[in-house]
């Protein structure tokens, strides 16, 4: 028979390895930077991460100081997105398109910087995000071969399958695309600071301002 010291020794065991391994680390992007600094681009994938997700973050952040309803410094429960805004990111910074005064994206990429490396990580995820429409064109390509194979070779059977398929993939995109984004394209810029922010143009010739950033190591 277990006495309660047992289980409560049984417990404490248990809770040791309950781990929350979903939960953003703002040492795991610089740790693999210097364990693996052999791997060539790996830095600059891992930057490009990052500036992904202030790209993300910057645009939330601006959206609401047009909205104005939600206050800053406070988790959101509602995003607004202002659509006249965009974003395209490298791995040296990131270009945003729309008009927006100059004094209130500074402010704005502070805040977006501050917010999501105090525990407002959903900022990282956007869904206007080219991710998405990628997802999106990978799902429907994949179910509609998927249908093409499994339907008979009839043409309004085929026609049928590959309407449901673009409908499912549609369905379903939005949140695989979440995901995608969360844990694959975007990362909490933990190792970022803002360099400065000049108007610019990409390489494509459109005009924007260029929020360009640097590495920082953790704690200097």
């Amino acid at each position: 028979m277990e006495t309660s010291a047992s289980v409560q020794s049984n417990l404490s065991s248990f809770n040791f390895f309950n781990f929350d391994f979903t939960t953003p680390q703002s040492t795991l992007d610089a740790d693999l930077v210097r364990q693996l600094s052999f791997v060539p681009g790996l830095k600059e994938i891992l930057m490009l991460r990052q500036v992904h997700a202030l790209e993300h973050a910057t645009v939330w952040v601006l959206s609401e100081t047009k909205n104005a309803h939600t206050p800053p410094g406070r988790p959101n429960t509602i995003q607004l997105d202002n659509e006249l805004l965009g974003g395209l990111s490298t791995d040296q910074g990131f270009y945003l398109y729309g008009e927006v005064n100059i004094s209130n994206l500074r402010r704005a990429v502070s805040q977006a910087l501050y917010r999501l490396t105090h525990g407002e990580w959903d900022l990282a995820v956007h869904p206007r995000c080219g991710t998405n429409l990628s997802v999106t064109m990978l799902l429907t390509a994949g179910l509609a071969v998927g249908v093409n194979l499994l339907l008979p070779f009839r043409p309004v059977e085929q026609l049928i399958g590959l309407g449901l398929a673009a409908t499912t993939a549609a369905e379903i995109a939005p949140d695989i695309g979440s995901i995608a984004q969360r844990y694959l394209t975007t990362a909490i810029p933990f190792n970022l600071t803002v360099e400065n922010i000049t108007v610019n143009r990409d390489v494509w010739g459109r005009q924007g301002h260029f929020i360009k950033v640097k590495w920082r190591e953790p704690n200097s």
